[in-house]
């Protein structure tokens, strides 16, 4: 493997970089702190707590909150790998940049570079079908046929909006963050008032070894921290400003995920916010709140899951363009098409959509958490690599990669167990990512 510099192919780091809308070569429009706390912190709300109450539920019960806790903590320890690298190379070239500099320009950036790019469309997939179930509870009374309709829909507008542009979202990024987080102020204070300790009693936890398992699930609330690493470029100052974006970030959307699943989980049953699934935030704000209450959560959740949505297929399509340009991704990929866009975009868009549609909400989350967890652990092991030349603490670097560890393997055997398609679909996706490596490899060896 031939080492890279910083500038080398920031794949997924390209297209993410460019999310707030400032190029790292133009000083004028110099990312702030809070800018990139929030440009994560509305990455990992819309990717999280909407869609992922009930499957959580379902698994860990009314120790949900703990499984965020757990989930936020291995999250932090990845973060402080990912903003230590990010200060020492400072690029929009995000986890890819990182990768090449630890391990070169290999197989295992490249898988990992497929790896990426599953979880971007898996992300996608997510935020889509929870955006179809909260529009159709708003507006349809829960008609199964208007999910599927909003879903697909939403797909399509976000990719138009990928054809002429986003400029328009990310000026108002701050502003969504600042009115959702307004709106779960409101939210945590009348539900947390209404908590009836009962139901979250300890007697009513599963056993230590589910409330584990599902921490790879809920982890899939925090994948948007690494879009903070995407901004070293950008920020002034990065070996000092990227770590503290990241833990405002990570600081702020534990506190509110924790906050909102003891609000959820001590009003309803775990039976019923099981039974309400995505839409299990927006009831739960109803009894305090009546119906406006209900319909302010659901546009909030609309407003949350439309922006993750636009902002992972922005990153996903800039960055197969990037890594076409690159070699490292078929040149299709970057290709314009007669539409607009890129041959990304459509390719992109098509598998978001046959996810949305025909893969189980927790089959997409639970391979999306995997991939992300699998993912940022060799991350933190190419920083434990690099950790003289980063300035890295190598017992929380340590910590950090051994308890993504015990996460990963225990949610595979409990998958395994419980759940073996989804465990074939883990293996099926890793071994995908590798024999599409393999034979771009080889394509790419004979046309040279």
């Amino acid at each position: 493997m031939d080492s890279q510099g910083s500038n080398g192919p920031g794949g997924i780091g390209d297209g993410a970089g460019r999310l707030g809308g400032r190029e790292a070569s133009d000083a004028s429009k110099a990312m702030t702190v809070r800018g990139a706390a929030f440009l994560g912190v509305g990455s990992m709300v819309g990717a999280g707590i909407f869609a992922l109450l009930g499957e959580a539920g379902a698994v860990a019960g009314s120790a949900v909150w703990v499984s965020f806790l757990v989930a936020g903590i291995v999250a932090t320890l990845q973060g402080y790998a990912v903003a230590k690298l990010g200060a020492r190379y400072p690029s929009s070239g995000g986890v890819v940049t990182f990768l090449l500099q630890a391990y070169g320009r290999g197989h295992t950036t490249a898988i990992a570079s497929w790896l990426l790019y599953f979880a971007a469309v898996i992300v996608t997939a997510m935020v889509a079908v929870s955006f179809g179930s909260y529009g159709t509870a708003l507006l349809f009374d829960d008609s199964v046929a208007w999910s599927r309709i909003l879903t697909v829909a939403v797909v399509l507008v976000v990719a138009a909006v990928n054809i002429f542009g986003a400029k328009l979202l990310d000026r108002v990024q701050t502003t969504i963050v600042v009115l959702l987080l307004a709106v779960f102020a409101v939210f945590v204070v009348v539900t947390l008032a209404q908590v009836d300790p009962a139901l979250l009693a300890r007697s009513t936890y599963p056993p230590a070894v589910d409330i584990v398992s599902s921490v790879a699930l809920t982890f899939f609330a925090y994948l948007g921290f690494t879009v903070v690493s995407f901004t070293g470029g950008d920020l002034p100052n990065p070996s000092r400003n990227l770590p503290r974006a990241m833990y405002l970030a990570l600081g702020i959307t534990i506190a509110l995920y924790v906050l909102i699943s003891i609000g959820v989980f001590g009003t309803l049953t775990v039976d019923e916010v099981i039974a309400n699934g995505e839409t299990a935030l927006a009831v739960a704000a109803k009894p305090a709140l009546g119906d406006a209450g209900f319909a302010i959560m659901a546009f909030a959740a609309l407003l949350a899951t439309s922006s993750s949505a636009n902002a992972n297929l922005y990153a996903a399509v800039g960055s197969t363009a990037k890594l076409a340009e690159s070699g490292s991704f078929p040149p299709v990929f970057g290709r314009s098409v007669r539409i607009g866009g890129t041959g990304g975009l459509v390719i992109t868009a098509a598998l978001i959509l046959l996810l949305s549609l025909f893969v189980d909400l927790t089959a997409i989350a639970s391979l999306g958490s995997v991939v992300a967890l699998a993912i940022f652990m060799v991350t933190s092991i190419g920083a434990f690599r690099l950790r003289k030349d980063i300035g890295a603490n190598t017992s929380i670097l340590v910590v950090g990669i051994v308890l993504t560890a015990v996460v990963l393997a225990v949610f595979a055997v409990q998958t395994l167990r419980t759940s073996p398609q989804t465990f074939a679909g883990m293996v099926a996706i890793l071994a995908l990512a590798a024999i599409l490596e393999l034979v771009w490899d080889r394509l790419r060896a004979r046309r040279a």
